[in-house]
């Protein structure tokens, strides 16, 4: 897998816009130098929820990166690279795994890391992510075998351990302390002790305003330069403040006021007044892009019934959902390939005559189906301006397309809460909802999350199918690339026989600095280390 060549997509670097302050004015007393070792940023979320193993919330995965480090980590040609790691050996029949940690690595309570530390991690996000559950099943045995040096044994070879290793998105496998990596992975953890280069201050997190982080002394970076998310993590401010700030209008004001220094997703709409502002730098920090999704809540009627999960990859198209949401064609794409169009996985297949709203087939599958006009509760997000308008394009079409739906508005944290809960949609349940995938995520059918059709061991919406099952195992065997592609196209041809979601078209959103402000890496997440800050501007 690490050998995969991605096309990237260049978008542009440098730009802005002008506009009144905004509200968010530094302390007046803090001084010059305070400001400059001080990185004030907005976030596409407020963070709530700090568990980036028990959720896939993307905020969660940043907040993740800031405090936590990986064993392995994915660079910017996409090649897994060791991280915590010194290295690694892989036993001539490919079965036994030894792993070295590096020398130095310190918990932020000063503690050192140990491979007992390692073991316990990777067991409980395995347990929980869908990349980690398949990987898992081919393996025999993981011990530590001193406090720096931990072996994994395989039943049978797999190509997919270290790449899985070293996934860069949700859910990521970040390594923690053993009594925290020891906590139930459906349980949210309360020991927040990490070994990043930053560190979470508590005491300063107020959900709903700010949360700070601050550069942590005893983190050893690599020697390497940073690439991606691999190499040398240099934390190069003190201070990271994540400011909460809901209102996209009031973030961009504060950016052109001087009043905060980044903003990790500006809205589509108002980057045309940043570009026309030269004290502006917009930075293309995601090239692989994002792909929207809907997803469907398998564990309640209707969508317990595959054919009426098919009529909705009828009824819907991606071209409405883009143009509401993202409206620059400059800045999205309507591909039918689940796993993202430029990869090698690339494919049609099976989704020829979908996403066409060919609302006629949509109504002639729900009535074969016996479809009773029951409600569709449809969950949509209203704070996060690339989510807000997917659910009512989706309502629009899928009434369209005969079905009854009960759009429910919340925020995207809400969102969230909600989609964990298997209760009739009545009882505060749901039956859809919609969120969105970095590219990153999705390359392959073992990684991507929705994918995963083991029942309660899958992901929220709970798919159950063996034969997507024994397809995504067999892609975890495959030992070429021209295997893999003859299986990708088979999952994708059996998803859309038996739905687990429907991906709804690419999209790319750069963000946006002040001009003093430098270093930010092109990665799947938005990562702090690396990144400065200059003087004035």
């Amino acid at each position: 897998m690490s050998s995969m060549k991605i096309s990237r997509r260049t978008v542009m670097a440098g730009a802005a816009a002008t506009a009144t302050a905004g509200s968010l004015a530094a302390p007046s007393t803090a001084s010059a130098q305070q400001a400059q070792d001080t990185l004030r940023c907005v976030m596409h979320s407020d963070l709530k929820i700090v568990d980036p193993i028990w959720t896939t919330a993307y905020i969660t995965r940043n907040h993740g990166y800031m405090i936590y480090d990986t064993l392995l980590a994915m660079d910017a040609k996409g090649e897994i690279q060791p991280q915590m790691l010194q290295g690694y050996t892989v036993s001539d029949d490919k079965l036994t795994y030894d792993f070295t940690l590096r020398d130095g690595l310190l918990w932020h309570d000063n503690q050192p890391v140990t491979a007992e530390d390692c073991v316990a991690s990777i067991k409980r996000w395995g347990a929980k992510d869908a990349l980690g559950q398949t990987v898992l099943t081919f393996v025999a045995s993981m011990t530590a075998n001193s406090p720096k040096t931990f072996q994994i044994k395989l039943k049978e070879p797999t190509g997919l351990l270290i790449f899985a290793l070293g996934k860069p998105s949700s859910n990521v496998p970040f390594m923690m302390p053993k009594r925290v990596a020891e906590t139930d992975p459906n349980t949210q953890i309360s020991d927040f002790t990490g070994s990043g280069p930053f560190r979470m201050v508590r005491e300063e997190w107020r959900p709903g305003d700010k949360t700070v982080y601050v550069k942590f002394d005893g983190y050893k970076p690599r020697s390497e330069p940073p690439s991606g998310l691999a190499g040398g993590k240099v934390a190069k401010v003190n201070r990271v403040e994540w400011r909460a700030i809901a209102d996209q209008q009031q973030a961009v004001n504060a950016l052109l006021a001087g009043e905060i220094d980044l903003i990790e997703a500006p809205n589509h709409d108002l980057l045309p007044l940043l570009k026309a502002d030269r004290s502006i730098k917009i930075v293309d920090w995601n090239p692989l892009g994002n792909q929207y999704t809907m997803r469907f809540n398998h564990a309640v009627k209707p969508f317990d019934n595959p054919k009426v999960r098919q009529a909705v990859l009828y009824a819907l198209n991606q071209e409405d959902f883009l143009k509401a949401t993202i409206g620059d064609p400059e800045y999205y794409k309507v591909c039918k390939a689940m796993f993202v169009c430029g990869t090698p996985l690339a494919t049609d297949a099976g989704w020829e005559d979908k996403l066409e709203s060919n609302f006629a087939k949509s109504r002639q599958l729900l009535q074969e189906a016996g479809y009773n006009r029951e409600p569709i509760v449809l969950l949509h997000s209203t704070d996060l301006q690339v989510l807000t308008n997917l659910a009512p394009v989706a309502k629009g079409l899928l009434e369209r397309g005969g079905f009854v739906v009960d759009m429910q508005s919340m925020d995207w944290q809400t969102v969230v809460a909600r989609r964990v809960k298997k209760d009739p949609p009545a009882q505060g349940g749901w039956n859809a909802m919609l969120t969105s995938w970095v590219s990153a995520d999705i390359l392959n059918p073992v990684m991507a999350g929705f994918f995963n059709a083991s029942g309660d061991k899958a992901a929220f919406g709970w798919p159950n199918d063996p034969e997507m099952e024994a397809l995504r195992q067999r892609f975890a065997r495959a030992g070429t690339l021209a295997e893999q592609k003859s299986i990708a196209e088979a999952v994708q041809r059996r998803c859309a026989e038996f739905p687990t979601h429907v991906h709804l078209g690419q999209w790319y959103l750069p963000g946006a600095t002040r001009p003093n402000v430098s270093g930010w890496i092109p990665a799947p997440a938005p990562i702090m280390w690396n990144i400065e800050k200059g003087r004035g501007a």
